[in-house]
């Protein structure tokens, strides 16, 4: 849970600057942040209008944009993907990384930005493929929190043992947003009416903390399936 209270904090401040700014510069969609949570939720009508009008991205962005927001933007998405990484490294039991290890970070949140950015805009154009496009979502999904773990970690686990738990953690998101979708929809317009934009805040807040819980958790889930299935190879392993 403490790990997941820092994924989310970080996350807030990180993931919002970042994918407001980058869809303020495309020139065709402008889907940042919003609707990256509003997808990732699987909520709509007043309750994605709610998380529009929070995170919308306006076409000034780029211009108000100054060297110290760049700096501050840099400084958290670090320690936002220094998070990720080391929760993965505690969950294998694995020593932190060198320090010159720190440009795997860097490269992370590039793709990391460049997935998020890339799925928000696909989800257009795959709106009419149905079950297709679940599919190629999942598919995605699995590839990059398999590709994560492997990255972050230095590559010093192989491919195998990593699979379980970047499906673990696809179906927990799975999950998470049927249950965004049944508890945090209604409760996004009863919070914008009471609150106003903080309430919205508050909720995708708590939704973040939720994800957090889920990319370790899985992560998790995955160690302990690896290690049953090395308990039972030995067990059925004939001697000498």
């Amino acid at each position: 849970m403490h790990r997941a209270l820092s994924f989310a904090a970080l996350g807030l401040v990180t993931l919002v600057p970042l994918l407001i700014v980058v869809a303020s510069a495309d020139p065709v969609g402008h889907h940042g942040f919003a609707q990256w949570v509003v997808d990732g939720m699987g909520i709509s009508g007043r309750s994605a209008e709610a998380v529009q009008r929070v995170f919308a991205a306006p076409a000034r962005v780029l211009s108000a944009t100054s060297a110290f927001s760049v700096v501050a933007l840099a400084v958290f998405g670090l320690s936002f993907a220094s998070v990720v990484q080391t929760g993965y490294e505690r969950v294998w039991d694995l020593p932190s990384g060198p320090w010159h290890s720190a440009w795997r970070r860097i490269v992370w949140l590039a793709v990391l930005t460049g997935y998020l950015f890339a799925d928000v805009q696909s989800a257009a154009l795959l709106e009419r493929m149905g079950s297709l496009r679940v599919a190629i979502t999942v598919l995605g999904a699995v590839l990059f929190f398999w590709w994560t773990q492997r990255f972050l970690i230095g590559g010093r686990l192989p491919w195998r043992d990593l699979l379980p738990g970047a499906v673990a953690t696809v179906l927990g998101l799975v999950g998470l947003r049927i249950f965004s979708g049944l508890v945090f929809a209604p409760l996004i317009v009863s919070n914008a009416v009471t609150y106003g934009a903080i309430g919205t805040v508050l909720i995708v807040q708590s939704w973040l903390i939720g994800a957090g819980v889920v990319v370790f958790g899985g992560a998790l889930v995955g160690r302990q399936l690896v290690a049953e299935h090395e308990r039972r190879s030995r067990r059925h392993r004939p001697p000498g």
